[in-house]
C-alpha cells in the first residue's frame, strides 16, 4: 500500500476528495499502527513513521469514504503508573467522524482476566469492538442558515430522538427512533404548533451500550456514556452506519432549520464509556490513559470520579481541552448546531480539586470566535465536592436552574414558606444571576426533564416506582417533591382526575410565564407516563416512548395557547431584571415596573413577605415601555398583566388593585378552567381563585377592541378514546 507522510493536522481520518488523511495524538505511545478492515474482516495493518509533536500521521491515497479502521498502540503498560498501552486491543480513534458496529463485551475487550484485577489480558479485541469510518464530509446544505434566535425568545423542547418519534403513527416505520423521524414533517408540526424554537436532543454522540444493562434485558436508553465526540450516534441512523449517519443528522438539522427551529445537542464531555480501572480498554485508556483521564495522584491505578460513572475526563491537559473544542467547533461548523447543554457541567470546572469559574476549558469557549457564539447551557452540578454551583457559571453561559424546579414544585403541593423564594423564581431569579452581570435568560426554567419524573407523574405520584430497573427501587431520587393528589398512580376518581389535570396546567403556566428560558419535556404536552418510573435512563421501550395514541389533546392545547400568549406579549421575556422600583410608592408615584400584591388589592411591603405560610400571591407586570410588535411588524408598547395564584386547598378571594393599574382587566387564563369567558372585571372588584389555581388577568384596551386571546377555547376540548383504567394518565384535563 503506498503510503505518504501526510500532515499532523487536524487530527482523525480526513477525506479530501482525492485520499485520506489519518492523524492520532499519543505521547504515551513508542510505535502506533493504523490498522484498515476490509468487509470480511481482513485487517491490513500500516506503521505509522511520522511524527510532530506527539501527533502520529501518513496519508493513503487510496483510502475512500467507507474505509473501516481502527490504531494499535505500542508503548509501556504498567497500571500502577497509569501507563495501559496494550497493542492487542483494537483502539478507536477519538476523532472519528462515523462509527460502525457496537461493543459486544467480549473479555478480550479489558485489560485483566475477571477475578484477577492484577493480571495482563493480550487477547485481541479487534472483532468485539467498534471501529472508525472514513466519511464523505460533503453535503449539500441548500443555503442553510442558522435560526439565531435570542435566548429571551426562545422556548426549548428537551428530547429524545427515539423516544419521541418511536411510536409516532405518522412516521414511516424504518425511520422511527432516528434523525429522519425528528425531521419528518409531523413532528415538525407538532413542534411548531407548541410554538417551540429549539430542540434539545439528548445524547447523539456515539454512545456504549453497558454490558451490565443489557445482561439484565435492559440497554442505556439515555446514552450519556460517550465513546465518540465526532460521531453520530449509529442506532439513529435511518440509512446505514457506512458514514450515512453523518448524513442523516445533517439532514435533520437543514430541515429542522428551514423550519425555523434550533437544534442543541447534549453533550457529556465530563467522562468516557470506558469506566473506571475494571473497565474495557477501548480508545482513550489504550492510546494515553494520562492525558485523557484524570487519575488519583497517589495511586495512579485508579479515577477520580466527579461524574459517578467511574472516571472523568482530564481537563488539565490540553490535548483533552483540544479534543472538547475540536469536538465542539465541528459540531457549530460541519453539523451546523446551535448549540450545547453540557451534562454535568461542574466537573469540566475542575481543573484542579474544587470546581473553578474561571478553568481553562471556561476561558478557551470565551475567547473561541466560533463556540462562543452559540447557546452554551450547563447542567451545573456534578457528584464531587461543591459540585452544585447553579448561579456561579460565566457571563457567556445559560444554566439549568434547579432551583426554579423545586421552588416551583413546593409552591404548587403547598409547602409553607416558599412564597418569597417563589416570587425570585418566577421573575427569572436575580439573585443568582444579577450579580455576575448576566441577565433573566441566564436561567433555563423547567419543572421536569429526562432525569425525573414526567408532568403527568409529578401529579400522580408521591414515591418512585423504579422496580423495571432490577434494582430494588434503590435507583433514582427519592426525594421528588411530588404529589399525587389524593391517590398513588391509576385511578378513577373523577375530582382527583380534576385536580392533576389543573396541578399539570398550573406547572405548564408558571414555567411559560416566568422570566427567562422556558424548557418543555417532551410528551409532557401529551401527557406522557413512566407510570411513576422517575429514572428510565435504562428503559428502551413503551416505558420511556411517547404514546401518540394516547395523547392529552386539552393539556397540548393549552400548552399551545399559553406559549403563544408568552410570545405575543414581550412583558413575559423581558431582557432586564425588574427594578420594582418604588417599593413604597408616594402619592402620585408612578407604577414600578413590577408590583406584589395581597389578597386585599394592597401593595405588598417588605415585611410582608415573612406572615403566614404564603400560599397565595398576586403580581401585576407592567408593560409599559416593554416593546413589542403588532401583526404588521409595527413596534408598540405592550400592556399590563395581573397574575394571581392560589396554592391553597381552599378558594381565596382577591381584590383586584385600583383604577391607577387599569379600569378593568379582561381574563385570559384561569387553570381551574372556569371564567375565561366572562366580560371584563372592573379595578377594585372582587375575584375569586378558585383552590390550586392561577389566575392571569390582561388590562383591557378601552379604546379598541383587542383579539381573543382567551385559553377557554383550548380548555374545551376533549380527549379521544378515554380509557377509565388507565385514567391517571390519560384522562383529559377537563375544566373543572
Amino acid at each position: 500500500m503506498e503510503v505518504w507522510p501526510g500532515n499532523a493536522y487536524p487530527l482523525g481520518a480526513t477525506f479530501d476528495g482525492a485520499g485520506t488523511n489519518f492523524a492520532v495524538f499519543s505521547e504515551a505511545a513508542r510505535a502506533v499502527q493504523l490498522c484498515l478492515f476490509a468487509d470480511d474482516g481482513t485487517e491490513t495493518r500500516v506503521d505509522l513513521i511520522e511524527v510532530d509533536g506527539y501527533v502520529w500521521h501518513c496519508y493513503l491515497p487510496q483510502i475512500q469514504p467507507g474505509q473501516k479502521y481502527g490504531y494499535r498502540v505500542h508503548g509501556p503498560y504498567d497500571p500502577a503508573k497509569g501507563q495501559r498501552c496494550n497493542p492487542n486491543k483494537l483502539l478507536l480513534d477519538p476523532y472519528a467522524k462515523a462509527i460502525a458496529r457496537q461493543v459486544d463485551w467480549h473479555p478480550s475487550l479489558f485489560s485483566y482476566n475477571f477475578g484477577d484485577p492484577a493480571s495482563r489480558n493480550d487477547q485481541d479485541s479487534a472483532a468485539h469492538t467498534m471501529l472508525g469510518v472514513v466519511i464523505n464530509p460533503f453535503f449539500d446544505w441548500a443555503g442553510d442558515r442558522p435560526p439565531k434566535i435570542p435566548y429571551h425568545r426562545s422556548v426549548i423542547y428537551e428530547a429524545h430522538v427515539k423516544g419521541l418519534t418511536q411510536l409516532h403513527p405518522e412516521v414511516p416505520e424504518e425511520q422511527r427512533g432516528t434523525f429522519a423521524a425528528v425531521a419528518h414533517p409531523a413532528v415538525i408540526a407538532h413542534l411548531q404548533r407548541l410554538g417551540v424554537t429549539a430542540i434539545e436532543l439528548m445524547p447523539c454522540h456515539q454512545f456504549v451500550n453497558d454490558g451490565t444493562l443489557q445482561e439484565k434485558g435492559l440497554s442505556n436508553y439515555w446514552g450519556y456514556n460517550t465513546i465518540g465526540f465526532f460521531a453520530p450516534q449509529n442506532t439513529y441512523s435511518s440509512i446505514g452506519e457506512m458514514g450515512q449517519q453523518v448524513q442523516d443528522f445533517k439532514a435533520m438539522v437543514r430541515s429542522l432549520h428551514r423550519a425555523g427551529i434550533e437544534v442543541i445537542l447534549d453533550v457529556v464531555y465530563n467522562h468516557t464509556a470506558e469506566g473506571n480501572h475494571l473497565g474495557p480498554t477501548l480508545s482513550f485508556k489504550g492510546i494515553d490513559n494520562s492525558a485523557y483521564y484524570r487519575l488519583v495522584d497517589s495511586d495512579k491505578q485508579h479515577y477520580m470520579d466527579y461524574t459517578g460513572t467511574g472516571n472523568t475526563l482530564n481537563v488539565r491537559h490540553p490535548h483533552s481541552l483540544q479534543l472538547i473544542m475540536d469536538s465542539l467547533r465541528y459540531w457549530v461548523t460541519e453539523m451546523h448546531v446551535d448549540g450545547f447543554r453540557f451534562d454535568l457541567a461542574s466537573a469540566l470546572a475542575r481543573e484542579f480539586y474544587d470546581v473553578d469559574r474561571l478553568s481553562t476549558f471556561f476561558e478557551l469557549v470565551q475567547q473561541d470566535p466560533i463556540v462562543s457564539q452559540v447557546k452554551l447551557i450547563a447542567e451545573p452540578w456534578d457528584v464531587g465536592p461543591g459540585g452544585y454551583q447553579v448561579g456561579n457559571f460565566p457571563p457567556q453561559w445559560t444554566e439549568w436552574n434547579g432551583k426554579y424546579r423545586d421552588t416551583v414544585r413546593d409552591f404548587w403541593r403547598g409547602e409553607p414558606a416558599t412564597l418569597g423564594e417563589f416570587a425570585s423564581r418566577l421573575t427569572g431569579s436575580a439573585d443568582l444571576y444579577e450579580r455576575s452581570g448576566r441577565r433573566p435568560v441566564a436561567s433555563i426554567n423547567f419543572v421536569t426533564a429526562h432525569d425525573g419524573f414526567t408532568l403527568r407523574d409529578l401529579v400522580s405520584y408521591n414515591e418512585k416506582h423504579n422496580e423495571a430497573n432490577g434494582e430494588g427501587n434503590r435507583d433514582g431520587e427519592s426525594h421528588n417533591r411530588s404529589w399525587n393528589c389524593g391517590a398513588e398512580g391509576p385511578t378513577a376518581d373523577p375530582e382527583i382526575l380534576k385536580l392533576r389535570a389543573r396541578q399539570q396546567r398550573n406547572f405548564v403556566a408558571t414555567m411559560l410565564l416566568s422570566q427567562g428560558v422556558p424548557m418543555i419535556l417532551h410528551g409532557d404536552e401529551l401527557g406522557r407516563t413512566q407510570q411513576g418510573n422517575n429514572n428510565v435512563y435504562c428503559q428502551d421501550s413503551a416505558l420511556s416512548w411517547i404514546n401518540w395514541d394516547t395523547v392529552d389533546h386539552p393539556l397540548m392545547e393549552f400548552t399551545a395557547a399559553v406559549n403563544r400568549l408568552r410570545a405575543e406579549h414581550p412583558t413575559f421575556r423581558r431582557s432586564t431584571f425588574f427594578d420594582g422600583r418604588p417599593v413604597r410608592r408616594g402619592k402620585g408615584e408612578k407604577l414600578p415596573d413590577i408590583v406584589w400584591l395581597n389578597e386585599d388589592g394592597m401593595e405588598m411591603l417588605p415585611e410582608d413577605w415573612g406572615r403566614g405560610f404564603g400560599r397565595t400571591i398576586g403580581v401585576f407586570l407592567n408593560g409599559d415601555g416593554i416593546q413589542g410588535q403588532d401583526d404588521r411588524g409595527r413596534r408598540i408598547s405592550d400592556v399590563n398583566f395581573l397574575l394571581y395564584f392560589n396554592a391553597h386547598d381552599d378558594d381565596v378571594k382577591f381584590t383586584l388593585p385600583s383604577g391607577e393599574f387599569a379600569a378593568a382587566w379582561d381574563m385570559v387564563i384561569n387553570t381551574a378552567g372556569t371564567g375565561v369567558d366572562r366580560g371584563p372585571v372592573d379595578a377594585g372588584s372582587v375575584l375569586k381563585v378558585c383552590a390550586k389555581s392561577m389566575t392571569v388577568l390582561r388590562a383591557r384596551a378601552l379604546s379598541q377592541p383587542e383579539p381573543n386571546l382567551s385559553i377557554a377555547p383550548s380548555l374545551a376540548v376533549l380527549s379521544q378514546n378515554h380509557n377509565p383504567e388507565t385514567a391517571a394518565v390519560t384522562a383529559p384535563a377537563q375544566t373543572v
